[in-house]
C-alpha cells in the first residue's frame, strides 16, 4: 500500500477529550430520543430507512433527525461547546469539519467499547474522535463516446484537445485544487504546483459551474467531456442515463469521507454510540452503496459485483488511495480559497 504515514496517523480530540468508559445504563433507559444531526435530501432519508427504523425496532431508541446543511451544525456545536448538555447527540460531518471539531474538543473519542463494530473498520480510515460513514474516491469522469481512448492522470485534463470541454464544480475548489496540484507534482501536503497548473487550465477555456448538479447538466447536454469528481457521484449520473466512465488517476486518488461523531456534551451517549454501531452495520452499508454509490467502510459488507465494480477500487487502484493531510489544508485554506476566486476565476 502506498499510504503515507502522516497521513493515516489518527486524529487527535484535543487534550481535554475523555473516553466515556464504565457506563452502565441501559440503552433502553434515554433520557429521550436521540437527535441526530445530518444532511437532508437522500441522505437523510437513507438514514431514516437503513438506520433509525431497525435500530428502534431493535434497541427501541427513538431516533429524531435535526436536519440542516453542515455549516450551520457546526456553528452550532461549537456554540455549545461550554454547555453542559447540547442540543445534538450524534453529529453527522465531512472527515474535513470532523477534523476541524476535534481539534476544538467537541468531540468524544470513539473505542472499542462504546462501538463494537470498531474493529470491522478499514483501518486506514479509522479515527479517534468519529466512525467513517461511508466514503468515495476522487476520479477522472470523462464522456467515453467523445474520448474513445480513456485519460490516465489528472495530467490529461490539460491536454488542448479537450479545449472548452473540460469543466468543474465550483463548490470543489477545494478538491480541484488538489487534483491540480497532484498534475502539478504536488501532494496531499504541497498545494503550491496547483496555481500554475490552475491558471494553465484557464487558458484551455475550463467552465466552472455554481453546482454538481449544473456540472451534470453539462455532462448531459455534453457541453462537457471531462472533470474531476467524486465516484458515487459519477455512479448516480450514471443511473440517469448520462453517459460516463471512470478512470483512477496514476497521481492517486483523495477521498471524501462521511463521518458521525458524538459530541462530548450530549445528552444520550450510550444511545449515541448505539447509533454509530448501527451506521456500521452491512446492511446499512450495502443499502447506502446501493442507493448513492458510496463505498462500505467495512470489511463484511458484501456488495453484488456488478455494483462492486461501479463503486469500489479495485486491488491495484487500491494502492493509488490517498486521504487529505488536515493539518495542511485546513491551514492553507484561505490561501486556497483566495486563489480559486481571485485568480483562477477572475
Amino acid at each position: 500500500m502506498s499510504y503515507s504515514r502522516r497521513t493515516f496517523l489518527s486524529l487527535s480530540c484535543g487534550s481535554g477529550a475523555a473516553l466515556l468508559v464504565g457506563n452502565s445504563r441501559s440503552v433502553a433507559a434515554s433520557a429521550g430520543p436521540i437527535v441526530v444531526g445530518t444532511w437532508g435530501g437522500d441522505y437523510g432519508q437513507l438514514l431514516g430507512d437503513l438506520v433509525d427504523k431497525p435500530l428502534a425496532t431493535a434497541k427501541g431508541i427513538e431516533v429524531v433527525q435535526d436536519v440542516a446543511n453542515v455549516d450551520p451544525r457546526k456553528t452550532k456545536l461549537l456554540a455549545e461547546r461550554g454547555s453542559r448538555r447540547g442540543s445534538m447527540d450524534v453529529a453527522c460531518l465531512s472527515d474535513t469539519d470532523a477534523y476541524l471539531l476535534s481539534q476544538s474538543d467537541v468531540l468524544e473519542q470513539v473505542g472499542a467499547d462504546q462501538v463494537s463494530r470498531l474493529g470491522s473498520v478499514f483501518r486506514q480510515l479509522r479515527k479517534k474522535c468519529s466512525i467513517p460513514h461511508i466514503y468515495s474516491a476522487q476520479v477522472i469522469l470523462y464522456n467515453p463516446t467523445k474520448i474513445p481512448v480513456p485519460p490516465r492522470s489528472y495530467a490529461d485534463l490539460w491536454d488542448a484537445r479537450w479545449r472548452g470541454r473540460i469543466g468543474l464544480s465550483d463548490i470543489l475548489y477545494g478538491a480541484n485544487t488538489l487534483a491540480a496540484a497532484l498534475a502539478g507534482g504536488g501532494s496531499v501536503s504541497n498545494f503550491d504546483p496547483a496555481e500554475k497548473k490552475l491558471l494553465e487550465l484557464r487558458s484551455l477555456d475550463v467552465k466552472i459551474y455554481p453546482s454538481n448538479e449544473a456540472l451534470a447538466a453539462a455532462l448531459k447536454s455534453e457541453e462537457v467531456w471531462i472533470t474531476v469528481m467524486w465516484l458515487a457521484r459519477g455512479f448516480m449520473w450514471k443511473k440517469a442515463g448520462i453517459p460516463l466512465a471512470h478512470v483512477v488517476p496514476e497521481e492517486g486518488t483523495p477521498t471524501v469521507v462521511f463521518e458521525a461523531g458524538v459530541p462530548r456534551n450530549a445528552k444520550n451517549k450510550v444511545e449515541a454510540f448505539a447509533y454509530l454501531d448501527a451506521m456500521l452495520d452491512p446492511r446499512a452499508q450495502t443499502g447506502f452503496a446501493e442507493k448513492m454509490g458510496y463505498a462500505p467502510t467495512v470489511r463484511d459488507a458484501t456488495l453484488p459485483e456488478e455494483l462492486a465494480r461501479e463503486v469500489l477500487l479495485n486491488e491495484e487502484e487500491r494502492t493509488r488511495l490517498l486521504l487529505l493531510d488536515y493539518a495542511y489544508s485546513t491551514g492553507r485554506s484561505q490561501r486556497t480559497l483566495d486563489f480559486w476566486n481571485k485568480q483562477f476565476k477572475a
